[in-house]
């Protein structure tokens, strides 16, 4: 057998007429992948934290790299990008949570593979800040980029200043012709994450679930049995602390309903891990609930634009949109009372009284001379309806004490 085998440059040298030509086509694009394999920076993990006065962003390089960062204004939003252009994407979430302070959200967008990473701060309208960069070894012969911001009542909002770093940023550098970069390992807690006991469960499933929230374990049990599903999972990584998690459930049968779940683990010793899970008519998709949700988007320069005074905003605006709200959601949830019925028997087994609290309040006439109430239907677990707009029901469970970080 290995006497009669013709490798491909056998085969090549064996057909002269096209022997050259295929060799050369051959021959570039082993070249080119292996250019693209070792020459573009990998952009691996992202993760957003607070210390001090100080917002920080820190990105995970497999070496070192001088981003572009600019300042811009998007519909009247200020935002600050930071470009990787041509970069590699690793493992990074689509998404982070902001800091409630300077950063509303953090969002990142990747081109085709080796076209370039950018990573959007969505920032607060009116809140001035600087911000400053700086590259620094990480563990592993990785790098690290980590941008801060900081507010600054000097300067105009959306011009932020730059604060130059402390020190020179390294020039990029390339790993030698034709030795890959390793492959991106698990965060360490230095690189904003720990190390998750690996337990043969699916992520995002309801296995999942049931390992992280024990407690909840009968009301997750339930949702699964009436035919609800992960439809979505994230996973956020801090500096220094834990996975927090969170989960997205949908049901064809009730397509106007969702159950939004997070996972909240501590991050300090002898402090219980925060599981929470909502059941709530967001998916809603009425006329006024449309509206209502692109008012909710509007920045605050673009609200003085048109009302003189940020309560007339809501009085005039959003008021009328949530009292229709609140009409057209208790509808729903009257006829979908079955529905919430059982999700209340679930999470407060020992208080079966809880289900018709909550269909009573339901029941009740909505009221335009107020803006929505919340009650405190039940303490042990927490549970909450609110009758705001978007009408939900909020189940808080306490797990074990954490070693926080471990």
């Amino acid at each position: 057998m290995e006497g009669n085998g013709i490798t491909g440059l056998q085969t090549l040298a064996a057909k002269p007429g096209s022997s050259l030509a295929w060799l050369l086509v051959w021959l570039f694009c082993l070249s080119s992948h292996a250019w693209g394999a070792g020459g573009a920076v990998e952009v691996r993990r992202l993760g957003l934290s607070r210390v001090a006065e100080n917002t920080l962003i820190t990105v995970v390089l497999d070496r070192a790299a001088a981003p572009r960062v600019s300042s811009r204004e998007v519909s009247g939003k200020p935002q600050l990008v930071v470009d990787f252009p041509g970069a590699r994407a690793g493992r990074l979430p689509s998404h982070l949570a902001g800091d409630e302070i300077l950063v509303q959200q953090v969002l990142t967008e990747t081109a085709s593979p080796g076209g370039g990473v950018r990573i959007i701060l969505d920032l607060f309208p009116e809140k001035p800040y600087t911000y400053w960069k700086q590259n620094r070894p990480g563990a592993g012969g990785q790098s690290l980029f980590i941008l801060g911001l900081k507010p600054d009542s000097k300067v105009r909002p959306v011009q932020a200043r730059v604060v130059p770093s402390a020190a020179p940023e390294p020039a990029p550098t390339a790993p030698p012709r034709g030795v890959e970069a390793p492959e991106p390992s698990a965060p360490g807690e230095d690189e904003g994450g720990y190390q998750e006991p690996k337990i043969n469960v699916a992520p995002g499933s309801f296995a999942e679930l049931r390992r992280l929230m024990p407690k909840a374990a009968p009301l997750l049990q339930g949702l699964e049995a009436d035919g609800w599903v992960v439809s979505e999972s994230n996973r956020y990584d801090r500096p220094g602390r834990r996975f927090s998690r969170d989960f997205i459930l949908t049901n064809r049968k009730y397509p106007e309903l969702v159950v939004k779940i997070a996972y909240l683990p501590a991050n300090t010793p002898n402090t219980p891990n925060i599981d929470i899970i909502m059941l709530s008519t967001e998916n809603h998709a009425s006329e006024a609930a449309t509206q209502y949700r692109g008012l909710r988007q509007w920045s605050f320069a673009r609200i003085k634009q048109k009302y003189e005074d940020i309560g007339d905003f809501f009085d005039d605006a959003l008021k009328p949109l949530r009292v229709k709200l609140r009409e057209e959601t208790k509808a729903i949830t009257l006829r979908d009372a079955a529905v919430f019925q059982n999700f209340l028997k679930l999470a407060s087994p020992n208080h079966p009284q809880v289900a018709d609290q909550v269909m009573n309040h339901v029941r009740a006439k909505v009221s335009p001379r107020f803006e929505g109430v919340q009650f405190t239907v039940s303490e042990n677990p927490l549970t909450i309806l609110s009758l705001v707009d978007f009408l939900y029901l909020k189940v808080y469970y306490l797990d074990a004490f954490s070693g926080g970080g471990q």
